[in-house]
């Protein structure tokens, strides 16, 4: 049977306030447990919430970032449930009329495939603190700094029928909070995470299989392996003639697999109300213009304008404003190229981007800046160097052995382009060459190649390849 793949993701940003969601207590990375938090963050009684402006209008940006509406009016909720580590016994969060709804973002799957995901709603709520199960003899602890924490919960339609569009999904997101300046994004921080929702159905039937949920996972590798393997696993199951049951699941990177967590809730089973210490929030058309005014270039004005701009193929505009610090590295390295905007997006996308992943390096931290690259492409468009011993400049640039120019001095780089000084190579490795040039000449085309070779060994790799291309099969023609 061919079964078809359907995926939806709740995606939880943390927003980047300087203070909690209903409380003035700090959101710091990385403070020692228990020195961030509150009364009101501890549950204590007598104590009320007060809902953070920040908050609110980091919603409020998403929403004009993905094409979504901003609720009008939004309610705050109680979700009912056995939190160990939120002390009150309940999480506040939005159900019924959470503060963004109805938008979209476009993914870009390859150089000529795009999709659009749907989003259903994005609703603010609190995080919780975290169990720590490490050097406690036994026995677990509570770190009740992020508990209050501002969270933006971001629910997809059921739209993805992959890991691979999954991937890129969270992907735009992630790229979408960034540009925003709404959540630093660093998922081993766990600032952006994703619970995936995963069912299989028969290829061609309208209605969804059951589904399972993957939870809290947090790097895009994972998100991809966690869903592969449980569509391999429903499919197993249900190919064997078993039920998938609707159930909270963990991915274990280690093993690479999913386990049975808990029984899925239904949303029932939270008893939701609404939050009596909260008033319903109200926006005014005002408050959204004020902060539309306030909005950076987003990614798909970007994308749009690379592509118009600067000549490029959707994919390579894709790879390029996939953060604000490549784009901003591309364009500059575009002025210092004199203009090669292709050239440079080419060296970008797989020179500078694969060594940065080997090395596990961010943009900014890259050996390479980007008028050092603008200068390396620029000497490959005036054809001082070709593209190959580019590479070994590169190279040179990455290991901080100077500039550009100054590389190609010292190491006698510069390209060959004197017709003349091309013409007595060829003629030498013609002359050595007698019975495979008669070869050639009788039809056996692919030697040409071998030529090409050949003489680009005896010149170093220094000649200007077209010049030597077109030389050569003058020569050869005999």
């Amino acid at each position: 049977m061919e079964w078809e793949v359907v995926i939806g993701l709740e995606v939880h940003a943390q927003l980047a306030t300087t203070s909690k969601i209903f409380s003035g207590a700090a959101t710091k990375f990385g403070a020692e447990p228990n020195t961030q938090a509150c009364a009101i963050d501890l549950g204590m009684p007598g104590v009320l919430p007060v809902l953070n402006q920040d908050v609110l209008n980091m919603a409020i940006k998403f929403a004009l970032g993905a094409n979504a509406e901003v609720a009008s009016k939004s309610v705050f909720a109680r979700k009912n449930y056995f939190y160990p580590d939120l002390p009150k016994g309940y999480q506040i969060s939005q159900y019924e009329l959470p503060v963004v709804q109805h938008g979209y973002v476009d993914i870009q799957l390859d150089e000529n495939t795009s999709k659009r995901i749907r989003i259903t709603r994005a609703h603010l709520e609190e995080d919780a603190g975290k169990s720590l199960h490490e050097d406690f003899q036994g026995s677990s602890g509570i770190d009740l700094n992020r508990a209050g924490t501002p969270l933006l919960e971001i629910v997809s339609e059921p739209d993805m029928r992959s890991a691979k569009e999954a991937v890129a999904y969270l992907k735009a997101l992630h790229t979408l909070v960034r540009y925003l300046e709404i959540c630093d994004g660093n998922m081993q921080e766990g600032s952006f995470r994703c619970d995936a929702n995963v069912s299989v159905r028969p290829k061609g039937q309208k209605e969804f299989g059951t589904r399972t949920e993957l939870k809290n996972i947090n790097s895009f590798r994972f998100v991809e392996r966690a869903i592969n393997y449980e569509v391999e696993r429903q499919i197993n199951v249900l190919e064997s003639g078993g039920k998938i049951t609707q159930e909270t699941r963990l991915y274990d990177p280690n093993k690479n697999e999913t386990r049975a967590m808990r029984s899925k809730e239904e949303a029932n089973d939270y008893r939701y109300f609404p939050d009596p210490d909260l008033l319903p929030v109200v926006i005014s058309a005002e408050q959204i213009e004020k902060v539309r005014k306030d909005l950076p270039e987003l990614p798909q004005q970007k994308h749009k304008r690379f592509m118009e701009q600067y000549n490029l193929s959707a994919y390579d505009a894709s790879v390029l404003i996939s953060s604000k610090e490549i784009a901003a590295y591309y364009e500059e390295a575009v002025k210092a190229s004199g203009n090669q905007p292709k050239l440079v997006a080419n060296w970008i996308s797989s020179e500078l981007l694969g060594a940065l992943n080997k090395s596990d390096y961010e943009i900014a931290q890259s050996p390479i800046n980007a008028a050092q690259l603008g200068k390396l492409v620029a000497r490959i468009a005036d054809d001082t160097i070709s593209g190959k011993i580019a590479k070994t400049i590169f190279e040179a640039l990455w290991n901080k052995e100077g500039e550009v120019d100054e590389i190609i001095e010292k190491r006698g780089l510069k390209q060959v382009t004197d017709t003349g000084a091309i013409e007595k190579l060829i003629d030498e490795i013609i002359a050595a060459n007698a019975d495979k040039v008669a070869e050639y000449r009788s039809g056996k085309d692919k030697l040409f190649g071998y030529f090409v070779g050949q003489t680009m060994k005896a010149s170093g790799g220094k000649l200007n390849p077209q010049q030597l291309n077109d030389l050569l099969k003058k020569k050869l023609a005999g």
